[in-house]
């Protein structure tokens, strides 16, 4: 399949078209988008626009390449084989450090590739997975696995790995900056990374987390209060070290799944901190639906959900990510993360999904230490999905069937429509 010349009438979120854009019937006017040499040239609204040589999608919503923002490539596939898992987080917990003694290099890259693969049909450009790190004196088999498979995907899927280390063995400023080293000595796609929860709580080592990431030039990634406790902290905490430390990097805190059990003040407190620090939040709706207030034979009470609609007026950054893919912590997925985002929409109850939220499928740069100022099409990689089935009012809807453009080439799974 050649390279696409152009696209009319594409229906873009409004989140990428800014405050100029004509509006028709109150809807934002169809767009016409130029390609050149694999990248977007131009994008107008289709009155006037000329369009040679253009494939008419006909009103279809476009979106920009998917970034998959928490996964855990390392732990995927493996459920097939466990025979029981306690419910809830550290019974998932309990299976999986069970299962990992029989990793194997070979196993940890069959599985991973496989994940990569489902992602790649989807549509995600970018995707950032954490590896387990349980041993203060050794590397994780799945680490080098997973550096060898971001140089493998370079060009397809841009994949970082972060170290997915306990909280407790930052205790040590010493062993903080080891992990540092090692982890920064992987390459640029590489972060550090915590897991920060009420059963291994300690400020100090959180502090220690920061002292070694800023020493060695690295970004953060960490798993917070992924726990429906009250009285959790990680957050906060993180706001205030970041405050008082001068932390230049970039902090992705995923989960933060205690601020809905606790008191509303609080919970507002907490945002409010976190807004004026250099943090992008990471909702993982799956996930956290299926494991928080798990227990057998129960009917869940309160779900494992974030404060999305909070942290955006804010002006947080916030992405919607798929976690854990048919492991002890999360027995289904496929790598969509449109299927995440869905599950997102109906949890939060998120309005106006394709024109307001949609960009929390999209916004790499709020992985980056600095942001873009305003998210834009023009001048970046044709790496585009089209839903031929949906409309803006009830997508993500009828958004199985899609095409995926890569540089302005379309990718042709079994699964997607043929370009006349």
């Amino acid at each position: 399949m050649t390279t696409l010349a152009s696209i009319a009438n594409a229906r873009l979120p409004r989140w990428l078209l800014g405050d100029a854009w004509p509006v028709v019937a109150g809807q934002p006017a169809l767009a016409a988008i130029t390609l050149a040499h694999g990248n977007v040239q131009a994008v107008m609204p289709m009155a006037g626009a000329p369009v040679p040589d253009a494939w008419d999608v006909q009103g279809a919503p476009v979106l920009p390449g998917f970034v998959d923002a928490h996964t855990h490539l390392d732990k995927t596939f493996t459920l097939p084989r466990m025979r029981h898992v306690q419910p809830g987080l550290l019974g998932a917990i309990d299976a999986m450090m069970t299962d990992r003694l029989g990793w194997t290099a070979a196993d940890v890259h069959q599985r991973a590739s496989r994940a990569l693969r489902w992602a790649h049909e989807a549509g995600a450009v970018h995707v950032r997975s954490h590896v387990d790190w349980w041993e203060p004196d050794s590397t994780p088999v799945a680490w080098d696995v997973l550096a060898a498979l971001a140089e493998q995907w370079k060009g397809r899927i841009r994949l970082e790995q972060v170290s997915l280390v306990k909280l407790t063995l930052f205790q040590e400023l010493a062993q903080a900056r080891k992990f540092a080293r090692l982890v920064a000595a992987t390459g640029p796609h590489a972060l550090l990374g915590a897991f920060v929860h009420s059963v291994n709580w300690d400020e100090n080592a959180l502090r220690n987390v920061f002292i070694a990431a800023g020493e060695a030039g690295l970004d953060v990634d960490l798993h917070v209060d992924e726990e429906l406790n009250p009285g959790a902290q990680g957050l906060a905490a993180t706001a205030r070290i970041l405050r008082e430390t001068g932390f230049t990097g970039r902090v992705v805190c995923g989960h933060t799944c205690s601020l809905a059990a606790q008191p509303e003040k609080l919970a507002l407190e907490t945002l409010d901190a976190a807004a004026q620090a250099p943090i992008t939040l990471v909702s993982l709706p799956i996930t956290n639906l299926l494991l928080q207030d798990a227990v057998t034979g129960r009917t869940p009470r309160l779900r494992g959900l974030t404060l999305l609609k909070e942290a955006r007026a804010r002006g947080i950054p916030l992405l919607i990510a798929t976690d854990n893919v048919q492991d002890p912590f999360c027995r289904v997925g496929s790598y969509d993360p449109l299927e995440a985002f869905s599950a997102g929409v109906l949890a939060a109850q998120l309005d106006q999904p394709f024109d307001t939220w949609s960009d929390a499928l999209c916004r790499a740069d709020w992985l980056q230490r600095t942001p873009a100022p305003a998210p834009s099409l023009i001048g970046a990689a044709a790496d585009l999905v089209i839903f031929h089935d949906a409309d803006a009012w009830g997508w993500p809807s009828r958004s199985a069937r899609r095409t995926v453009l890569r540089r302005g080439v379309p990718l042709t799974p079994s699964h997607e429509r043929p370009i006349p």
